[in-house]
């Protein structure tokens, strides 16, 4: 598969932080963290922690392999600076695809990067200020964030992304819950800013990000102006309270444990309790403009499952690899055996399908009118969401399926180092001559940290309500996908007469054809190049 890569601009490069200098970033904040009912000290150095942190800082360090800088990097034209791809305002359908092979990348190695929802959430929050300055004739808005932007990018921060709040009865409005804490709100405003209140929850790596975005969590109403709000802290700001979960499995038998990948890489998530939060003005990018709050839920909404979709395609060349590997060290070749082959072609099937959707997202993308930036696609882009959310169960039992019941019913790890057993488990235990036992119980205990674990679980539900759930991207699909095409398509072919009427409900979605309403040479048309074999993703 070729690598998608925007024409190098001559820019010079922001500060751009490695792994280490990302670990010492963390211990320069202090924020409020308590995780299984322990307050931490130092973020980056506790070890419920560790996963997460290790994976943010694969983030920094994959940013300085020159051979992945045509997906890494990007150049910022706007600011005429080269940043971090998960930073950048993307400016092309090539920036997109770009975004969607670094995210897959970053997935391979770690299984979730998480550091894309800060792309997401900024060329969302890019779009929706430049409409409410559209709306008001004004610049204010704007230009809050392009400070902002340049102090993100200018740093190389990390930032968590606090969109959903606790809700409290899913049934009622923001404005008539009992406890309007259970949705962030604006409690009070002055000339210096503004005070907010309430709760963010299921907020992705947030003891170990350096700022929050705070984003609301759907479209409001003008009886709920005071929740519809929208600014940033640092993550040690006073009156934050980070409630987290650990972070994958972490200290899990260390040395010779099943978990052999969750222990070194996983995310934690977290509730943030704000208890009267001051945030001066020019970190506040709205607050009270209820009517356009649908704008910057739906639009980083799009852009997060546009990058689910590569993230979920990583998780999936882990699980196709390992697939193969297992096959191998039970002594089958899939190729040979159509028992195996089918299954595991299956699970390419799957993981390549709704990739694809990603593709044709990003190279139907079209430019904001307002912010310029590029969104992808929403339908192609809601589309492989929603398979990837309800496929990934398929994905762990053709998984399993390939792997044989081993997987789960192993001895214990600690018997591989027992002197009583060792020796005869290594002898019964052994499938293929050419792999040793080690190698083929390695390969068992990775597919059961994957998919029949804790960890296992938790890929699954992330997978199937992050970004939203399963009736959220349908909603998307059928408001954007053009019934009424269809429609009129078939009302021509039966020469019925009736065609586009603008009272049938049916009729009024149409498109007149997704490449010659633009043209082939329209602004932004993806551009392809090969990266090196050794860092591509099929």
């Amino acid at each position: 598969m070729n690598a998608p890569h925007t024409p190098a601009v001559a820019a010079p490069p922001a500060t751009l932080m490695t792994g280490t200098d990302y670990r010492e970033s963390l211990r320069r904040y202090k924020p409020t963290v308590h995780v299984d009912g322990q307050r931490i000290d130092s973020v980056a150095d506790a070890p419920s922690l560790q996963p997460g942190v290790n994976a943010l800082a694969y983030t920094y360090d994959f940013a300085h392999d020159a051979k992945l800088a045509p997906v890494a990097l990007a150049s910022q034209a706007s600011r005429g600076r080269q940043v971090n791809r998960m930073l950048h305002i993307d400016e092309s359908a090539g920036d997109l695809l770009n975004k969607l092979e670094a995210v897959r990348l970053l997935c391979q190695e770690t299984g979730c990067a998480q550091r894309y929802l800060a792309h997401d959430a900024l060329n969302a929050l890019a779009q929706v200020t430049a409409r409410i300055d559209d709306a008001k004739g004004s610049t204010e808005h704007r230009a809050r964030f392009a400070a902002y932007l340049a102090h993100v990018q200018d740093e190389d921060l990390s930032l968590g992304i606090a969109m959903t709040d606790a809700k409290g009865d899913r049934s009622r409005k923001p404005h008539q819950q009992a406890n309007p804490d259970t949705y962030v709100h604006v409690v009070e405003r002055n000339a210096q800013g503004i005070v907010i209140s309430g709760t963010k929850a299921i907020v992705t790596g947030a003891p170990y990000m350096h700022e929050i975005l705070l984003m609301p969590s759907r479209n409001m109403g003008e009886a709920d102006a005071d929740f519809a709000v929208c600014c940033a802290v640092p993550i040690d700001v006073a009156g934050l309270t980070i409630v987290s979960r650990p972070a994958g499995r972490p200290g899990e038998k260390l040395e010779h444990g099943s978990a052999l990948f969750s222990r070194r890489y996983g995310q934690s998530t977290a509730v943030l309790i704000f208890d009267k939060v001051f945030v001066p003005w020019e970190r506040v990018f709205y607050a009270g403009e209820w009517e356009h709050s649908h704008v910057l839920t739906y639009s980083y909404a799009t852009h997060h499952r546009h990058s689910c979709i590569a993230a979920r395609a990583g998780f999936g060349d882990l699980l196709i690899g390992a697939g193969a590997l297992m096959c191998e060290a039970n002594g089958f070749d899939p190729g040979e055996k159509s028992n195996l082959r089918e299954p595991m072609v299956e699970l390419i099937k799957i993981t390549e399908g709704f990739y694809a959707c990603g593709v044709a997202a990003s190279v139907y993308g079209t430019q904001d009118a307002h912010a310029g930036n590029f969104m992808p696609e929403p339908v192609f882009a809601n589309i492989g969401k929603l398979l990837l959310a309800t496929q990934i169960y398929d994905m762990h039992r053709l998984a399993h399926e390939v792997s044989g019941g081993l997987i789960v019913a192993l001895p214990g790890p600690d018997e591989d180092h027992n002197p009583a057993t060792a020796a005869t488990l290594a002898e019964v235990l052994r499938a293929n001559p050419a792999v040793p036992y080690d190698k083929r119980i390695e390969v068992a205990r990775f597919i059961e940290d994957l998919t029949a674990s804790y960890q296992g679980g938790w890929y699954s539900v992330i997978s199937l309500h992050g970004g939203g759930s399963p009736a959220a991207m349908k909603q998307e699909i059928w408001r954007n996908y053009p019934v009424g095409s269809k429609v009129e398509l078939v009302e021509r072919l039966l020469d019925r007469g009736v065609l586009h009427d603008e009272t049938r409900a049916i009729t009024k979605n149409r498109q007149p054809g997704r490449c010659c309403d633009q043209g082939c040479s329209a602004p932004g048309q993806a551009v392809m190049v090969d990266l090196p074999k050794t860092t591509r993703s099929d």
